[in-house]
């Protein structure tokens, strides 16, 4: 059966007022979302805004001697490319594909303009903004504060919150270099989850298996994150139209 696709698939797209939603279809453009496709770089300006249904994106913090961490994830919930709204054009981060799928993108400048008119687009842009300042935020903590293993919790259940299913593919490489810790910290963290029937690991793909132990594993970031995205969103339709094409 062929994979169906709808902009209702997003939350911001499918709570976008229908008159205002009508400006802006003209020009969304489903496309493929690789992994390991590099959506923008850091200090490069992005030409588009990407609005996830079916994938997930990392939002890494890049140094001057080409390590990196992720501070932010972005899946159906969001948007990549708050730069481009907020002013600022350009950021030190970039955004990576680190769970494939799709999105719908958008030309920049199109998202400007409706963004610049001061009405619903532009309110809830900007809710989303803060959500995700707020995770930016208690990521920095997280990794300064907690275990590898907290961390590795706090990662997995993120991306559940914005995937279908249970099964997450990500290689411990991978989570190393979200964390920003060394890969021996994440096989013995990965290893423990493993032991105690949390997870299942194998030739990376990560099951799964007791997600209410996860969550009781997790660190308070994950909840912090959770609650302040549900309180600025709430009072938002999550579907305005049943079937959007």
């Amino acid at each position: 059966m062929a994979e169906q696709h709808a902009t209702t698939q997003n939350h911001l797209l499918a709570a976008i007022p229908q008159h205002e939603y009508d400006r802006i279809v003209p020009g969304l453009e489903l496309v493929d979302m690789r992994l390991g496709e590099v959506l923008s770089e850091s200090g490069a300006r992005m030409r588009h805004v990407y609005f996830p249904t079916t994938c997930v994106v990392s939002i890494m913090y890049m140094l001057a001697d080409g390590s990196a961490a992720e501070i932010g994830v972005v899946g159906n919930e969001g948007v990549v490319g708050i730069s481009l709204f907020m002013g600022g054009n350009t950021t030190p981060s970039r955004a990576l594909v680190r769970g494939a799928g799709h999105a719908y993108r958008l030309d920049a400048t199109l998202l400007q303009e409706e963004f610049n008119l001061g009405g619903a687009v532009m309110r809830l842009l900007l809710r989303y903004t803060q959500s995700l300042l707020t995770q930016m935020c208690q990521t920095a903590v997280c990794n300064r504060h907690h275990s590898v293993e907290q961390q590795l919790c706090r990662a997995l259940l993120l991306t559940l919150d914005r995937t279908a299913g249970s099964s997450l593919r990500m290689t411990q490489e991978m989570i190393a270099g979200m964390l920003g810790v060394r890969r021996e910290g994440v096989t013995e963290a990965a290893g423990n989850l493993q032991r105690d029937g949390l997870i299942r690991y194998q030739r990376g793909q990560i099951e799964v298996l007791d997600r209410a132990r996860l969550e009781k594993a997790v660190c308070e970031c994950y909840g912090v994150v959770k609650v302040e995205y549900e309180r600025l969103m709430d009072d938002i339709p999550r579907v305005a139209v049943p079937f959007r094409q």
